[in-house]
C-alpha cells in the first residue's frame, strides 16, 4: 500500500511534469483558442471566441487529442457581467436582451467528437439555435449550457429535434424566454438528469408539460423559481409522485 508521503511526492512529480511540458502539449491548439479546463495537464476544455475564423479554429482545437468540451464565447460580454442582477432584466413581455448575434456559422461546426458545450452569454438566438441544430455531431454531447442565449421556444424545438443532443443529460437554459410550449418540447431530450429553467416564465401550463416529459423521474436537479412555475404550478410540482421524493420535498418547503 502507497503511504501518504508515497503520494504526496507523486502528486508532487506530476504537478512537476505537468508545468513542465504544459507548453508542448498546448502547441496542437491554434492561436485563439484558450484552454479553460485540464486533466493531468492535458487540455480538455477549450474556449473560441466567436468570429468569421471561429469556425476553422474551433476545428482545429478539436482535433486536440483530450478535448472533449467547447466553449464559445463573444468578445463584449464573455462571462455574463453586463446582467448584474437578472431580475432587472424582466418586463411583462419577458426578458430583456439585447439583439441576437449572427451566428449562422454554428452549422460549419463538426461536434462529433464533444461531450460538452457551453455557449452562455452568446445571444444566438432562435436563428443561430437552428444553425446549431444544423451543425454536425454523432450524439455524444452531455451537457449543455445555453444560459441567456435568447433561444426561445422556436430555437429550443430545433435542438430537441436534432439527434445531435439526444443525449443530454444536463441542460442549462437560465433565461432564454422559454414558455410552456418550450418545455413540451424537452421530450427531445429523454435522458436528462438536470435542468436549469430558472427566469423562463412558464407558468402552470409549463409545470404540466415538464411533470408529463419523459425524463421527470430521472431528474436529481431542476433549478426553477416560485414566480417561474406560478403559485399553481408550485403546488403542482409538491404534490407530483412521478417527480423524485427529494425534489418533491423541496418544493413542499418552498
Amino acid at each position: 500500500m502507497v503511504g501518504k508521503a508515497e503520494r504526496e511526492q507523486l502528486t508532487s512529480d506530476i504537478q512537476t511534469l505537468s508545468e513542465e511540458h504544459r507548453d508542448s502539449w498546448d502547441a496542437e491548439l491554434p492561436l485563439g483558442v484558450t484552454v479553460e479546463a485540464r486533466r493531468h495537464g492535458f487540455a480538455t476544455k477549450v474556449a473560441v471566441e466567436w468570429s468569421d475564423e471561429a469556425p476553422e479554429l474551433i476545428a482545429a482545437a478539436l482535433r486536440g487529442r483530450f478535448v472533449t468540451a467547447l466553449r464559445i464565447r463573444t468578445g463584449d460580454d464573455p462571462e455574463g457581467e453586463e446582467w448584474g442582477h437578472e431580475e432587472e432584466h424582466w418586463d411583462e413581455n419577458g426578458p430583456l436582451m439585447p439583439p441576437p448575434i449572427e451566428a449562422g456559422g454554428l452549422a460549419n461546426l463538426d461536434l462529433g467528437r464533444l461531450a460538452a458545450l457551453d455557449l452562455s452569454y452568446f445571444r444566438i438566438g432562435d436563428p443561430g439555435a437552428e444553425a446549431l441544430a444544423a451543425a454536425t455531431g454523432s450524439g455524444r454531447i452531455e451537457t449543455l449550457d445555453l444560459r441567456y442565449c435568447a433561444i426561445g421556444d422556436s430555437g429550443l424545438a430545433a435542438l430537441t429535434a436534432s439527434p445531435h443532443f439526444a443525449a443530454v443529460r444536463r441542460l442549462h437554459l437560465q433565461c432564454n424566454a422559454v414558455t410552456a410550449e418550450g418545455v413540451r418540447s424537452l421530450t427531445g431530450f429523454p435522458k436528462l438528469t438536470e435542468l436549469d429553467l430558472r427566469y423562463n416564465h412558464i407558468g402552470e401550463d409549463g409545470v404540466d408539460a415538464l411533470l408529463a416529459a419523459p425524463f421527470i423521474g430521472s431528474l436529481k436537479r431542476l433549478l426553477l423559481y416560485r414566480d417561474d412555475a406560478s403559485e399553481a404550478g408550485v403546488r403542482k410540482l409538491a404534490a407530483a409522485p412521478q417527480l423524485p421524493t427529494t425534489l418533491r420535498s423541496y418544493w413542499r418547503s418552498v
